[in-house]
């Protein structure tokens, strides 16, 4: 199990930076507005705001706002903007000294999965949620309601979904790793590759075709990384067109690449490009059960 960073306190200091794409700056006043009321005391990076094509800033100006965030000790968490693209160019350049001593957490999805791949090979556990755009809602949203009370301390409850013909049933305990299947597929072959042997593997994605979903798919087979996993959760991919000349489904393509290694398998995962997109905790050991009720996870 990873080291879980300090839970956060009223008063304390947070940081908002923008690691990846160009973000809308309103998303990111609303979320100052939001993490105030909940009695926090956010910064925002120097660049967080700044544009430079799709990115938000040079990768330079980037780097330098994730650096100061990770190495300032009064900064107890660090709120990723938005995703995206750009995290890739920059992640081998960070320095992760000052964070492995002084853990915090770090929160995000999308190209943040980079980012959580980052910390977990530090041992460190972070969250995979929902960024400034949800945050800036006036509206209470159950994600947003469940993040602050996690970084507060309250344990999460365990996530119940709905069943799925295409689900593997069973029992397994593993520790909670993953996120956007086409940034972990960019991670292949690299220092932030999955690590499978004792995982459970959560993947989600948006606008990829299905065959680039298979070939992802099948990278993961091909590589050994689907024999070796203790068990696998699907989110949520969204905003794509099923291809019938391709024969199978996206559930199908991912369900079939998955088959037969004789852990439990359960779609519906709620995670991804979705409204519904809950809080998990990244490197966190859990208990996933697959019934043909329900699919469970529940954390230790």
């Amino acid at each position: 199990m990873k080291e879980r960073p300090p839970f956060l306190k009223i008063g304390d200091k947070v940081a908002i930076v923008s690691p990846s794409g160009a973000v809308n700056p309103e998303y990111v006043n609303g979320a100052l507005h939001t993490l105030r009321s909940w009695q926090l005391n956010p910064v925002v990076g120097t660049f967080a705001k700044t544009s430079c094509g799709r990115f938000a800033g040079t990768d330079e100006q980037r780097l330098d706002d994730l650096q100061k965030a990770l190495d300032d000790t009064s900064v107890r968490a660090i709120f990723c903007s938005r995703g995206g693209y750009g995290l890739m160019r920059i992640v081998d350049k960070l320095n992760f000294d000052v964070f492995v001593q002084h853990p915090k957490w770090l929160i995000g999805f999308s190209d943040i999965t980079i980012l959580h791949a980052a910390a977990f090979r530090h041992r460190v556990q972070s969250i995979h949620a929902p960024m400034a755009k949800v945050l800036a809602y006036n509206m209470e949203t159950t994600p947003k309601t469940l993040l602050r009370k996690l970084l507060f301390g309250t344990k999460p409850a365990p996530s119940v979904f709905a069943p799925d013909f295409q689900n593997y049933h069973g029992e397994t305990k593993g520790v909670l790793i993953g996120g956007n299947l086409s940034v972990l597929y960019g991670l292949r072959g690299t220092s932030f590759d999955i690590q499978p042997r004792g995982k459970i593997l959560f993947i989600e994605d948006i606008s990829e075709k299905p065959y680039h979903i298979d070939r992802m798919m099948q990278n993961l087979r091909l590589g050994g990384i689907l024999s070796r996993l203790f068990g696998l959760l699907i989110g949520q991919f969204t905003d794509f067109e099923e291809d019938p000349s391709f024969g199978k489904t996206v559930k199908e393509i991912i369900s079939s690449a998955s088959a037969n290694y004789g852990y439990p398998i359960a779609f519906n995962f709620p995670v991804g490009h979705v409204e519904h997109n809950l809080p998990i905790v990244h490197g966190a050991k859990i208990k996933l059960s697959v019934t043909q009720e329900e699919s469970r996870i529940t954390y230790f």
